[in-house]
């Protein structure tokens, strides 16, 4: 089936966090909203289908999660990752944000340090603090127009009393799609240290060409049970709010751990329509997945071309995944501490401020281009407008 991601539909007065909370987040009229990660695209076919034959059905009673679930994930992380995971490893939450944060309060102590690699997607911030510990921050360098793990950095700041590492890869913000080395080097210093690698891998099908996402856990057979992954098929497919997502623990331990922590506070399993939808999603969406990466790689090289010819100074951090880019404003001759008022307030356009990711120096903004070339054009132009200006 071909489909057409040109198609703007009007999301405004469906209850969309996005549009909807756009003025009211902003406090600016008439403000083109860019900002939370979710598409302005539907979802496959046969995810919708699915949907209706759930609906049609008529009866919402209490559900149980079929085997054909977890045999449609399997085989797609076997095909797309050729990661190799087992039913018994599978543990379903109703996202990755509250699963990150059951895991944090399941495995530290207030008090502990949980690593963070900044900049970096920011509920990680709230997950630790609110569980009593303290962020250590391993900021990630800019080298070469492109950011790298400073592995130095990190070795000198780890204590006694650091339990944690919250890794995200793919990188939100940055993009940055990890290699097997990188990630083998991290890997290698968190087991020296007796440290437990959360991976918030939800980006990992949102992959540009030339690039390949490593799941953790296969970098090394030493790391399988001393890592835990979380992924979803929302950000894939642009499910966010049917609220699923898998878990990866291959170790029985920790799996028992966090499924009590899971219970303790009351989290339920996904609902009908989201088990039915993810299923539907793995077994049917890859032909959609693969039109939609054709189209976010043009959205990135359309706004890379029109930002070098038409925008002075703007520079894009090359993204190799996800489908948000990672802006540096820092030579637009925009006062880096005005930076966020000009983009909002001139040109009209809702980003993400840099510092919100903590990013420790202002000048950077996150952009989310999963969304027609018309309104990623009307973005560039207000852009480019209030630059000018």
């Amino acid at each position: 089936m071909k489909y057409d991601f040109d198609v703007v539909i009007n999301r405004r007065g469906t209850g969309s966090a996005k549009w909807d909370r756009a003025e009211q987040l902003f406090k600016i009229k008439d403000i083109l909203p860019m900002w939370v990660a979710d598409m302005d695209f539907r979802s496959p076919e046969p995810v919708i289908k699915a949907l209706k034959k759930v609906a049609e059905r008529g009866i919402f009673g209490y559900t149980t999660v079929p085997d054909s679930y977890y045999n449609a994930l399997i085989g797609w992380m076997e095909k797309r990752h050729q990661w190799e995971i087992q039913r018994e490893w599978i543990v379903l939450t109703t996202g990755v944000v509250p699963a990150i944060r059951l895991l944090v309060k399941a495995f530290t102590q207030p008090g502990d340090q949980v690593i963070v690699q900044t900049p970096v997607y920011y509920p990680f911030f709230d997950a630790i603090r609110d569980n009593g510990c303290e962020i250590l921050d391993n900021p990630l360098r800019l080298e070469a127009e492109q950011y790298v793990m400073d592995i130095a950095d990190l070795e000198s700041k780890i204590t006694t009393r650091t339990k944690m590492i919250l890794l995200c890869s793919p990188h939100n913000p940055i993009s940055r799609v990890w290699t097997k080395k990188e990630l083998k080097r991290l890997g290698d210093l968190c087991i020296r240290n007796n440290i437990l690698v959360v991976s918030d891998e939800i980006h990992e099908d949102l992959i540009y060409r030339g690039f390949k996402h490593v799941p953790f856990t296969s970098v090394s057979s030493e790391f399988t049970d001393k890592a835990i992954v979380c992924t979803a098929a929302s950000k894939t497919f642009n499910l966010p709010g049917l609220r699923t997502s898998n878990i990866i623990i291959s170790n029985p331990e920790l799996k028992k751990q966090f499924t009590s922590v899971m219970r303790n506070c009351g989290m339920s399993p996904p609902s009908m329509f989201g088990i039915a939808a993810t299923e539907a999603a793995y077994r049917y969406g890859e032909s959609w997945l693969e039109q939609l990466l054709n189209y976010l790689q043009g959205n990135m090289e359309f706004f890379i071309q029109f930002a070098t010819q038409r925008i002075p100074g703007l520079k894009v951090i090359q993204p190799q995944g996800t489908y948000l880019l990672w802006l540096d404003f820092r030579n637009c001759g925009i006062e880096h501490s005005r930076l966020g008022r000009f983009v909002r307030e001139d040109a009209k356009v809702g980003l993400e401020g840099g510092t919100q990711f903590g990013c420790r120096e202002d000048g950077f903004e996150r952009m989310n281009i999963a969304c027609p070339r018309a309104i990623l054009t009307k973005a560039l132009n207000r852009i480019e407008k209030a630059v000018k200006a």
